[in-house]
């Protein structure tokens, strides 16, 4: 059977290496179809084979090929922006649920790391958002306000103990969450699939989708080589909707703009330098609109990225910007070298609400990662394979919204980079709360 070849990245070379699955052939039933074999996906299988269900994942390429297994590994336990008092305004006691599925989301994912042994350097070390300048620190003391208020451990760090725990001071303070961390996210996905194979749970890859519709009682999904009858169906496909068969979920994949995120990674630190470089080894992503973010990866490479404007010479301009970025904080660093390049989609929405659609009965998706899929994906699909099991939804962080399509999507999609500008001012100006 011919592979799949996975994007080059430094999680392609040091993840644990997986057979790929044979291809749907034939005309086959399950309980549960799942399209998409990302974090959401592979949650999803879990906790339905868990709980008795056959379960088939279709993949149309390989486990992680998309955003799951090219993303920085942060396991973030809040969003980019849609606060807790947002969602309940919004969705009553479903944003509720949903908050506590969001502030829970770091723990879901480490807890499953655990349970399976899975082999995804994960540490759950913490997850820090320093502030960018003094302005930004009355805004995590907001947010860890709120966040404790709902009950969980975020900390408002001082300039002195942000600079005790980054060894700089070019941030001002932020906030601290002990729950997050980062994996592996390539070895996670591979340990996820693992996982629900050993549940009972089937995964055939090289198996794009290229169409689904409710017959009966049944929804009946179709490959190139196959055709599988279920009762009930998860689109886990986000960012990557539209990207294998434009036809599949057109409403859904263009309510969220396909964004390219770099990655990149530096040479393993020598000891002096890991030692007062982010001693503690969290995550961090701080303030900034045009992000700042990096943590060290298990041999002690530092692992960041960024963003360019226009498409000349971008993987030349992003990697020199990270480099650039990562000597402005860090002066005895000096100006790196990046040994790994590489990137992929997140999938933006307008308001940065991740949302969860109804496919019809017994069949639902969700889009809108805004840069926090890990933690948010993984929690997103355990409660969504207990939603395929038949569980209430009276009981599930499931707010169910209707899909919302940019208009003119294509050119939205183009311009989407041009939006980097305007985030770049915006950095520049104080906050008036």
């Amino acid at each position: 059977m011919m592979q799949t070849a996975f994007m080059a990245s430094l999680w392609a070379d040091t993840a644990p290496a997986r057979v790929q699955s044979a291809r749907l052939e034939g005309t086959q039933e399950t309980d549960v179809a799942i399209i998409g074999a990302g974090f959401t996906g592979l949650s999803a299988a879990i906790e339905a084979a868990r709980d008795g269900r056959s379960v088939t994942v279709l993949e149309g390429k390989t486990v992680g090929w998309g955003a799951s297994g090219r993303n920085n590994g942060q396991v973030i336990p809040i969003l980019t922006s849609a606060e807790p008092d947002a969602w309940i305004k919004r969705y009553g006691a479903a944003g509720e649920r949903m908050v506590q599925l969001i502030g829970n989301s770091a723990n879901t994912v480490f807890d499953l790391v655990r349970e399976f042994n899975i082999e995804a350097e994960a540490e759950q070390s913490g997850w820090f958002q320093p502030a960018h300048s003094p302005g930004r620190i009355a805004l995590s003391q907001k947010r860890v306000e709120t966040w404790q208020r709902y009950g969980f451990p975020a900390e408002l760090k001082t300039a002195e103990e942000c600079r005790d725990l980054l060894g700089t001071n070019f941030w001002f303070g932020g906030m601290y969450n002990p729950t997050g961390g980062h994996v592996n996210p390539l070895a996670l996905a591979r340990g996820m699939a693992k996982a629900a194979e050993g549940l009972g749970a089937k995964i055939c890859e090289d198996s794009p989708v290229i169409s689904y519709t409710r017959e009966g009682a049944h929804w009946v999904v179709k490959t190139d080589s196959g055709t599988l009858k279920a009762r009930a169906l998860i689109l886990a496909t986000n960012a990557y909707t539209g990207e294998q068969t434009a036809s599949l979920a057109p409403k859904i994949a263009k309510s969220v703009v396909p964004v390219l995120s770099w990655q990149m990674a530096t040479p393993p630190l020598e000891d002096d330098l890991r030692r007062k470089i982010l001693p503690g080894r969290q995550a961090v992503s701080d303030t900034r609109g045009d992000l700042r973010f990096f943590r060290y990866d298990a041999r002690n490479r530092l692992i960041t990225g960024g963003a360019v404007m226009g498409n000349f010479k971008v993987l030349e301009r992003v990697r020199a910007k990270a480099a650039r970025n990562l000597g402005e904080a860090f002066p005895d660093l000096g100006v790196p070298e990046m040994t790994h390049v590489w990137s992929g989609y997140i999938g933006m929405n307008w308001d940065r609400f991740p949302r969860v659609h109804s496919l019809g009965e017994n069949g639902w998706a969700w889009v809108g990662c805004n840069g926090r899929g890990v933690a948010l994906g993984t929690a997103l699909g355990r409660e969504l394979g207990r939603a395929a099991a038949g569980t209430n939804m009276d009981e599930l962080a499931l707010p169910i919204s209707d899909p919302q399509p940019f208009p003119l999507h294509n050119i939205v999609r183009r311009v989407a980079p041009t939006y980097l500008a305007w985030l770049k001012r915006q950095d520049l100006r104080e906050p008036n709360t």
